[in-house]
């Protein structure tokens, strides 16, 4: 056990992050919505997107630098393009799911309070948490809310098991996919299936973090294993949701709320009432802490990744050390949080307008930071030994096709 604590800290973050409202709102309504008709959508998204998530640990651990060196080398634009990216979405992404978090507080805990007064209550303590114990806090605290989730989750799944109507399960996606209404469903689920693909970033300076407490020989190999260990059960826990919603909400006549807490009050209550009044504490337990953990990471990912890109801009990176300074982490976390406020009260009665528009920004930026991704682990400065295979790298330009066709398929059907 002392072993297994040692090598998991970055792909438990990767985890915390990406089971949140990918999870529980976008899974969760994928089985409420079309029962198992997209769990294979569901299952191609964790794949197609694998290697691009991987080249993230996977350049740390054999560089020593961050991806974001590997896209300074690329030149000058493929920063400035970051950059574009992050700025673009960091606001809505953090606003949402700090949004959604609040209002499992609100609906959990019977609260009467604003739902902006619980978000900027939770940013506060996200805040204190990586201001007071930065990374080391940041990996303790997430570890235990990831195990709590993952029971919870797994116990709640086991319950709504027998009421799945398995006849709607489909190898391939639903039918009356091209659907305008489908596809945009579709292009919000799978834009954070598992989640954000500049998340990639993030565990590659988690990576660095950690990189002084491992052998050199042994870097690459245990951070590949802390990784699986993450994705692989991220991308399980998304088929969890799917069978939860798929048997407790899936066929009830069930409307779903457009507000955040008629929406958390909602999910809580469908299972309440279908499992059993036991289940009340199980559902709302695990999903506040499935939402804090991923509120938690993001706070602390988007302005690691800003400090880090403000330093690339003035020069390369020294190995094991990013140069951020924690000034420059501190300024960009009280930017982020501002910023994500602001989001909140404005679009403070629209939860699925909040949620869609921040996962279809991830949706349609996906095959450009997965073509940086790839650019960066096939780069002259990563060693021949921590080179990815062949298979990997063919596997990491199919990828990058299917990302881009879904893409352009999704402008066709939505807007031509």
């Amino acid at each position: 056990m002392r072993r297994w604590h040692q090598v998991l800290g970055p792909g438990l973050l990767f985890a915390a992050a990406a089971v949140g409202v990918s999870h529980l709102v976008q899974s969760t309504r994928a089985g409420a919505q079309y029962g198992l008709g997209l769990v294979g959508l569901i299952i191609l998204a964790n794949a197609v997107k694998y290697p691009a998530f991987r080249f993230g640990p996977h350049y740390a651990a054999a560089t020593g630098v961050s991806l974001l060196d590997g896209y300074r080398r690329q030149g000058r634009w493929a920063l400035v393009l970051y950059a574009v990216l992050t700025v673009g979405t960091m606001f809505t992404v953090q606003a949402a799911v700090t949004f959604v978090t609040a209002a499992l507080a609100i609906a959990t805990l019977g609260l009467t309070v604003s739902p902006i007064v619980v978000s900027v209550l939770l940013l506060a303590v996200c805040g204190l948490l990586l201001a007071v114990g930065n990374y080391r806090w940041l990996e303790r605290v997430t570890k235990v809310l990831v195990g709590v989730l993952t029971i919870a989750t797994v116990a709640a799944t086991l319950a709504a098991l027998p009421r799945v109507d398995f006849s709607t399960a489909r190898a391939v996606p639903i039918s009356g996919f091209w659907d305008a209404t489908t596809v945009a469903f579709v292009a919000a689920l799978v834009g954070w299936m598992p989640s954000a693909i500049d998340v990639a970033v993030w565990q590659s300076l988690w990576t660095i973090e950690r990189q002084g407490q491992r052998p050199p020989s042994m870097r690459l190999r245990e951070t590949m294993l802390d990784f699986h260990v993450g994705y692989i059960g991220t991308a399980l826990l998304a088929v969890c949701f799917v069978i939860m919603g798929a048997g407790v909400m899936h066929g009830s006549g069930a409307r779903f709320s457009p507000s955040a807490g008629g929406f958390a009050a909602q999910v809580i209550g469908l299972y309440t009432q279908t499992l059993g009044g036991w289940a009340r504490p199980v559902i709302g337990v695990s999903a506040f802490f499935v939402m804090f953990s991923t509120t938690l990471t993001v706070a602390d990912g988007f302005p690691r990744a800003l400090a880090a890109l403000v330093a690339r801009f003035r020069g390369p990176e020294q190995v094991g050390d990013p140069g951020s300074g924690r000034a420059g982490y501190l300024v960009s976390m009280a930017v982020l949080m501002f910023g994500s406020v602001v989001v909140i009260a404005a679009l403070l009665r629209s939860l699925k307008l909040l949620v869609d528009v921040a996962t279809t920004l991830s949706f349609m930026t996906a095959p450009i930071l997965a073509w940086m991704n790839h650019r960066a682990i096939t780069g002259d400065e990563v060693p021949a030994d921590g080179r990815p295979a062949r298979w990997l790298r063919v596997m990491s330009a199919c990828a990058i096709g299917v990302l881009s066709a879904f893409a352009v398929a999704y402008v066709v059907v939505r807007y031509g």
